[in-house]
């Protein structure tokens, strides 16, 4: 009889110790307007982020991230602003069958190098050794020729 009121106190332990994480989790539901919003709604909101912005919603919990992730209409608006700059690249990139965010990921960085240099930010460079190694990124013989053309037009 004893070993069955032990028990069943343990039991009663183990459900008071689950019931602060279950409130938790509830709480947690809560606050996040993903689950509580229909999803059209949800996806309005986080279309109006920019990028970088919208990278920072995707680290703020699983859920956010899951939608942010595979929702590839969020993308599409920035990625083309970069194809802007890198058209090429991104139009091999969806002939190739990649998503928007994955092309955005490709091509993001080479397109804010590329635009610097199609600015004249780095035609008074007079060697490599002056070229800021941090922002710089490896471009292909078209992209080159693409900067190299905007240079001698200057």
């Amino acid at each position: 009889m004893q070993k069955n009121s032990k028990r069943n106190n343990n039991s009663r332990v183990s459900d008071i110790e689950l019931n602060p994480v279950d409130a938790e989790k509830k709480k947690e539901s809560q606050n996040n307007f993903i689950e509580l919003l229909p999803p059209e709604v949800t996806f309005k909101i986080f279309s109006q982020l920019d990028i970088q912005s919208l990278c920072r919603a995707s680290v703020t919990c699983r859920s956010w991230n899951h939608t942010i992730k595979n929702c590839d209409f969020l993308w599409k608006p920035h990625c083309l602003t970069v194809r802007a700059v890198c058209q090429r690249e991104i139009d091999d990139d969806l002939e190739s069958g990649f998503s928007w965010r994955v092309i955005l990921l490709r091509n993001y960085q080479k397109s804010k190098v590329k635009h610097e240099w199609l600015r004249g930010r780095y035609s008074n460079i007079s060697s490599p050794i002056s070229l800021p190694e941090k922002i710089m990124y490896p471009m292909d013989a078209d992209t080159w020729g693409e900067i190299l053309e905007a240079e001698l037009e200057r």
